[in-house]
Parts: structure tokens; sequence; C-alpha cells
């Protein structure tokens, strides 16, 4: 295992730092070629450096709040921790960036300072967008790339094909997924089903995009059916939210009924170890985060309602990013880029 540099924000999340702090400290216990550069206000990343070997500070001391908005605060709050943490991997100090902080500020400071990448359009040089990708529990007990998550609510066709172009280079590095179906989301499985812009996109992917299997639906993020799904990142994100909001259901549901009765608190008691690790799978700790694709930098996004587990499982997803040469998968994948 290669040494690899990455930079945490100790102020992302909803939690207090220490959680970050936490799992900084568990994420170095569990990978001994690992060294953190810890970001956040001088108070706390000093004192902490100087108890451990493999953490280094970097002082921020402006903190981008959630409810910030996210152009704005990137543009004023430049100590932040968000900002400088970008900073640091566009000179080379780290190789990689983990924030559960503000999605929009964490891609709104990588597009800054981390930057896209560029790709030949009729003779033009233009910037990549950048788009939010996860793994997704499916039905087969495997893993459903999607993309976009929300970064970008208006898209092009090229831009959709992009997104699956390195999404596809995710699912092989990251899941060892290695010929990926990549489908999509539509309104239907038809080929002829979709909103004009759908129906442009299908034609686009059709033509050039290798491992294209065609439309595919919003049950089909869970279905194992696809590798990779596809979709700009409004409907991305609904879609989403959507999903993770029938899981918290379903288990919100399940526990209700098992309290509700004498001989429902029995079987759960029986079941209580296979309930937590469906919760655990169901879960965005297990998984780390969301990537941001399309930079020249690995930039990873934590769910906001952050612990200790997820700090830690999110900082070991950054440095395996790194070590897996992920960035030059993207690179090799999208065939317009500029090298």
């Amino acid at each position: 295992m290669s040494k690899v540099c990455v930079a945490v924000d100790v102020m992302g999340g909803d939690e207090e730092p220490q959680v970050v702090l936490d799992g900084i400290d568990a994420a170095l216990a569990a990978d001994a070629e690992l060294t953190v550069f810890a970001v956040g206000p001088e108070e706390l990343v000093v004192p902490f450096a100087q108890k451990r070997d493999r953490v280094e500070p970097l002082v921020a001391p402006d903190t981008i709040e959630m409810g910030d908005d996210p152009i704005k605060a990137v543009m004023s709050k430049r100590k932040s921790s968000i900002v400088v943490a970008c900073r640091a991997v566009k000179k080379g100090t780290v190789q990689g960036f983990f924030s559960a902080g503000a999605t929009g500020a964490v891609t709104a400071a990588a597009t800054a300072y981390v930057t896209p990448f560029k790709y030949e359009d009729e003779g033009e040089q233009r910037p990549i967008r950048p788009c939010i990708t996860t793994a997704l529990p499916n039905r087969t007990g495997g893993l459903t790339v999607f993309c976009d998550l929300g970064a970008n609510p208006d898209v092009e066709p090229g831009d959709m094909l992009r997104f699956a172009q390195m999404g596809a280079a995710y699912a092989r590095v990251v899941c060892d997924i290695k010929n990926p179906r990549i489908g999509l989301l539509s309104n239907g499985t038809e080929d002829s089903k979709g909103s004009h812009f759908t129906k442009e996109c299908f034609k686009l992917m059709k033509e050039r995009l290798t491992g294209f299997a065609g439309n595919c639906e919003g049950s089909d993020l869970v279905s194992g059916s696809y590798d990779v799904v596809v979709a700009d990142g409004f409907a991305g994100n609904v879609a989403l939210k959507a999903t993770e909001g029938a899981a918290k259901l379903i288990l919100q549901e399940l526990k209700s009924t098992l309290l509700s009765s004498t001989k429902g608190k029995i079987a759960g008691l029986l079941v209580k170890s296979e309930l937590s690790a469906i919760k655990e799978r169901l879960s965005g700790d297990a998984k780390g985060g969301a990537i941001l694709l399309g930079l020249k930098g690995v930039v990873l996004i934590g769910h906001g309602a952050t612990s200790v587990e997820a700090v830690k499982n999110g900082t070991l997803a950054t440095a395996d990013a790194v070590r897996a040469g992920l960035i030059q998968h993207v690179i090799d994948s999208v065939d317009s880029i500029v090298k």
C-alpha cells in the first residue's frame, strides 16, 4: 500500500468538530500509510496535530455554514476550511480532500480552485461540468453507480455523455465492475420514452457510449439491472432523496411494528443484528460519501449528518481513490478531454 496524504475538513458536518477529529484518528489507525492534513481553526488543528505523528495542521480561521450561499461564501470566505483545503489539492500539498460540509460550497470551491478538466468541442476548449457521483446498494447485493446527484440542474446532452463516461470509470475503478451497463434515467425503459431532452441524450449515448444499455426507470437505482445510472442534477437529486426517504420510511415502519407488541419485541431481539446490518448497508456511512468527478483532483463529499465511522470511511475512500488512480481513469474515459 502506497503512502497517501489527504486533507480533512474539521469543520464539516452537523456534529461537533470532535466527531471529525475522532474519525481522523480512526482512519489513521486503519491505514498505516495515510497522512492527514487537518483543516480548521488553529485552536483545534494545531494541538491535535502536535499529539500525532501522521497529522499536519492546515489553519483555516473561517467556516462556511450549511445555510450560506455557496458561491458568495466561497468568494468571501477565502480562509475557510473548504477553500483552504481545495487550494491545497490544487497546489499538490495533498492528494485528495474529504469534507462533510455543505455540498454546494464544496462543489463551488472545488470547481473554482481544484478546477475541472477541459474538453474539445468544435475547435474550442470548454471546462467539464463536474458531477456528484455515489454508489447505491442494490437488490442483487452489489452497487449501482449514480450520477449526477445535484451539481448540475441544467445540462446539455454532451454533458450527460461525459457524466456517463466518468461514472463508468468510477464503476470500474471503485466498484470493480469490468464492463458496466449504463442506463439513462427516464420514465420508462422503451427507446421511445422520455422528454425531448432525454431523447436527445439517448440518441447521443447510443451512438458514442460503450456499454450503453438504454433507458431505465427510477426503480432501477436499486434493481441491479444497471451498473451505472445517469441523470441531470435536478432529476438525480430528486430521485436520490426519494430513494433515501423510502428506505428510512421502511426502516421506521418496521421498527414501529416490532415495538407495538410483546411478540414483535421478542422477534426484534432475535433479528436485531440482521436489522443493524440492513441499516448500515442503507446508510451513507459505509460508502464514505459522494465524489466529484471531472476535477483535476480527488474531492469527496460526506453526508452532513456525519459520524465518526462516516468520517473514517470518507477519509479512507479518498485515499483509496488516489491510490487507484481514479483521476487518470476518468481522463482516459472521456474521449474529448484535453489531456
